[in-house]
């Protein structure tokens, strides 16, 4: 089932079970497709699963630096909330790979480019990005390469 389908039948499900939280959460993650699909024209077509996953890696992201944020802030309560958000978006990413794995992937990708010191770093994370996609977190990627790099 294609990631949009499966989102409007959990969507439904939260809407059915009554739970007001999830509901909201998913509806706010159907708008930032929509918005997405409008921009680039695709409307009547809609997207594909790999456009929805950077989309929800987006919206998910965006949660966890309000989390961070909030926690700075001593706002503990609207900190788990965005947490919250964030653990019910993850179920529409594929399963995340390990660090070790990421850094095996780093280390092969340098050795196959040759490359070294920090103006390499975008291409490396690039390759890396392209390999793993979506199953391998941003920010995990470039700390790892940035160590590999220097």
């Amino acid at each position: 089932m294609a990631l949009k389908a499966q989102l409007d039948n959990d969507i439904k499900a939260a809407l059915l079970s009554g739970d007001r939280f999830v509901t909201e959460t998913l509806r706010g993650l159907k708008a930032a497709v929509l918005n997405e699909e409008v921009a680039a024209g695709l409307r009547e077509d809609g997207i594909g699963d790999e456009a929805f996953e950077k989309i929800v890696a987006r919206e998910i992201k965006k949660r966890n630096e309000s989390a961070l944020t909030y926690d700075g802030a001593d706002r503990t309560d609207l900190a788990e909330t965005e947490r919250a958000e964030a653990d019910i978006l993850s179920r529409y990413l594929p399963e995340q790979v390990t660090e070790e794995v990421i850094q095996q992937t780093v280390q092969r990708i340098v050795a196959e480019l040759g490359v070294s010191g920090p103006a390499a770093m975008g291409q490396v994370i690039g390759a890396v990005k392209k390999e793993l996609g979506n199953s391998a977190d941003g920010a995990t990627v470039a700390k790892i390469v940035k160590d590999a790099l220097q």
